[in-house]
């Protein structure tokens, strides 16, 4: 159970304390990569797992980009599946059973509770309750960690999180020949998205469209790996 933190410490607390609760009946870890470089999470994050074996946190050298600091708790995690959370996502019930019972299935590449279909070309992505969809957004996005590995990891490009997720969901699709699973029901919920909430405007627009035509220009012509 990973997720990364850039501020906002008492968003990761409700996502630990979730988590904590939720996820008692998995053998699982909870792990926090601090890429905030702000001396006040960095203490926070120093007592959050006080007492909680199953709690780690770590800090890259420097505040780095978003997908560089993903594939670091990517190395570091001990678990075989890894599910990445933005920290503004609070889980209401046991999401772990059901994430890992679907990637059981070797058809499945990645799951989560949310994703999106491509409507007649690759990037013209729209909301999808699936089940089946092209990609899995990051909010709660699965996959199994050996086969991350294999293929590269999160395209460390992304130094803006938007589409990254996408990214990784079309290139392990593309590697297993697998699909990207929605589960109905999941039992999440949505808090403030703080990476894009504290951004203005333009600069959200400027970082988002570089990262998409990054991803058009790796993706765009593969239209067998759209659904829609």
């Amino acid at each position: 159970m990973l997720t990364l933190v850039h501020g906002w410490p008492a968003d990761a607390e409700r996502w630990l304390d979730s988590v904590l609760r939720h996820t008692s009946g998995q053998d699982f870890e909870a792990l926090l990569v601090d890429n905030s470089g702000d001396a006040g999470v960095a203490a926070w994050l120093g007592g959050a797992g006080a007492g909680q074996e199953r709690v780690r946190a770590l800090q890259p050298a420097a505040p780095t980009g978003w997908a560089e600091a993903a594939n670091l708790g990517l190395e570091a995690a001990a678990g075989e599946v890894v599910v990445l959370f933005d920290p503004g996502l609070e889980l209401t019930g046991d999401a772990a059973g059901p994430l890992l019972a679907a990637l059981a299935e070797p058809g499945i590449a990645v799951a989560g509770a949310f994703g999106v279909r491509s409507e007649g070309r690759v990037g013209h992505f729209h909301e999808s309750p699936g089940p089946v969809v092209d990609a899995v957004e990051g909010y709660c996005l699965a996959f199994r960690r050996r086969q991350a590995r294999e293929a590269g990891g999160f395209d460390r490009r992304y130094a803006f999180y938007r589409l990254a997720d996408f990214e990784l969901s079309f290139r392990l699709r593309d590697r297993t020949g697998g699909q990207a699973l929605v589960l109905a029901g999941l039992p999440v919920r949505k808090h403030q998205h703080r990476l894009w909430e504290h951004l203005e405007g333009a600069e959200r627009e400027r970082l988002s469209r570089r990262n998409f035509y990054r991803f058009l220009n790796r993706w765009g012509s593969r239209q067998d790996l759209i659904t829609g």
